[in-house]
């Protein structure tokens, strides 16, 4: 199983064995930045980097596929949104829009750049665990509530920085797409202006305002951008109970505003250039 943590545990000690971290945006919600990085190496992980980068490039597929689509088309970087069409709506199924989901992407990324590296997914989610089971370039995925017991375990707490690595992301960087956790996020970044009309495109965060929509779809939309928690991915159920989904909104975007005002060494930004040779389209 990718989600056995005394698998994954064994193997960050293991001193032969190198690890990368995947870690979705959203972790601001239950973790500082950039504290969290240097934790992480702390605990065993050779390198962390984000899935920020996979969602950038993800983004130029639905861009090029919004483009020349007619009709309905619906995201599907959300595992349940896909497997609620795929179950209650099977006639939409061909809808869905047939690109990998940013830790997807972010994985193929990061097998092609360090092949030897085994990668650990760290996520606010359940569903992401059903999807990444069938991931060849994923070999492992924790949730937040899982990383925060292996913390305590391993009692790695407040940080001691000595290096700049020890809070910089390592290569990858990328960073207009971490609001991809919040509702809407997919359509702000995709550049859809002068592709499709603002009427054109729906944005609906929460199961059961996404059903009535699929119940009775508005023939003007053309895209649906959609995700099943309650506030997008910051409303995962392993992210922080004691904070409300405007709380967790707004530490997105001040991490946002932080990222923006950093300077990022040349080699480590997310360039279009290190994803050449992949595919990302199903």
């Amino acid at each position: 199983m990718k989600n056995d943590i005394t698998q994954i545990e064994k193997l960050l000690q293991d001193k032969n064995q190198l690890a990368i971290a995947l870690v979705a945006p959203s972790f601001v919600t239950d973790f500082k930045y950039p504290s969290l990085i240097y934790r992480l190496k702390k605990l065993g992980f050779d390198k962390v980097t984000e899935v920020t980068f996979g969602a950038k490039m993800i983004n130029r597929d639905y861009h090029k596929i919004l483009k020349t689509s007619k009709g309905l088309m619906i995201s599907s970087p959300c595992p349940g949104i896909v497997t609620t069409i795929t179950n209650k709506f099977p006639k939409l199924k061909s809808k869905l829009i047939k690109v990998d989901s940013p830790v997807v992407a972010m994985a193929k990324i990061c097998k092609k750049h360090f092949p030897n590296h085994k990668t650990i997914f760290i996520s606010p989610c359940d569903f992401k665990k059903v999807e990444t089971e069938s991931c060849k370039t994923l070999d492992h995925i924790i949730d937040y509530d899982q990383l925060k017991l292996l913390f305590q375990k391993n009692k790695i707490g407040r940080p001691i920085f000595k290096r700049k690595s020890d809070w910089l992301f390592d290569k990858f960087y990328n960073d207009y797409t971490k609001i991809y956790p919040l509702s809407g996020g997919l359509a702000q970044t995709a550049h859809l202006k002068g592709t499709l009309k603002e009427d054109e495109v729906a944005v609906i965060d929460g199961i059961n305002k996404v059903i009535k929509f699929l119940e009775n779809p508005d023939p003007k939309i053309k895209f649906l951008d959609c995700l099943f928690c309650d506030g997008g991915c910051i409303g995962g159920p392993h992210t922080s109970k004691k904070l409300t989904i405007p709380q967790k909104y707004n530490k997105v975007i001040r991490y946002l505003k932080k990222s923006k005002k950093q300077d990022i060494p040349e080699d480590r930004k997310g360039l279009i250039n290190i994803a050449k040779g992949l595919k990302f389209t199903k």
